[in-house]
C-alpha cells in the first residue's frame, strides 16, 4: 500500500464540486431559486430577473475546472501549481455556489476539497507541474540550486 496523495484527492473533489456546480448553474437558469429564501426574500434579486448568481456560478464553475484539469500553457504556472492560491480562492467559490439552491452539494464539496487541501499544505505536499504526476519533497529539494553556505566565524 502506498501514502495517499492529499493534493490529487482534493482535486478530484474539486473537479466533482466544479462539474456539480456547473451543471447547477445552468439549472438555476431554468428554476432560479436563493437557498436561503426561507429566511429572506432580499436576495431574490440575485437570480431574477437578472440572472447574476446563475452567471457567476457558471464562470466560477468553469474556471475551477480549467485550473484543475489544465490545459497544457496553464499547467506548471505558478498560479496552477499553489495549494495558497487554491486556499483563498475555495471559501470564495464555496459561498457562491452556496447561495444558489441547486448549488448546495457542490459547496459541501467545495468545503470537503478546502479542508483536504489543507491538510496537504500542513503536510508540505507540492503540486507537479504536470497534472496527476507524483513528486515528492525531497526530489523537488535536490532539484532547488543549493544555496552558497558561509562557515566563516
Amino acid at each position: 500500500m502506498g501514502r495517499l496523495i492529499k493534493n490529487h484527492w482534493a482535486r478530484l473533489v474539486t473537479l466533482t464540486a466544479a462539474a456539480y456546480q456547473v451543471t447547477a448553474a445552468v439549472e438555476a437558469f431554468f428554476w432560479p431559486k436563493i437557498l436561503w429564501d426561507f429566511a429572506t426574500q432580499s436576495l431574490d434579486k440575485a437570480v431574477k430577473p437578472v440572472p447574476v448568481l446563475q452567471l457567476l456560478n457558471l464562470a466560477m464553475g468553469l474556471a475551477v475546472l480549467a485550473w484543475e484539469w489544465p490545459l497544457h500553457f496553464v499547467a506548471g504556472s505558478r498560479l496552477h501549481r499553489s495549494i495558497a492560491a487554491r486556499l483563498v480562492a475555495m471559501p470564495l467559490v464555496a459561498l457562491t455556489a452556496a447561495l444558489i439552491y441547486q448549488g448546495g452539494d457542490a459547496s459541501i464539496y467545495y468545503t470537503i476539497a478546502f479542508l483536504v487541501y489543507l491538510y496537504a499544505y500542513r503536510e508540505g505536499e507540492i503540486i507537479p507541474p504536470e497534472p496527476w504526476q507524483i513528486v515528492s519533497r525531497l526530489a523537488a529539494r535536490a532539484e532547488a540550486p543549493a544555496q552558497p553556505h558561509d562557515d566563516s566565524p
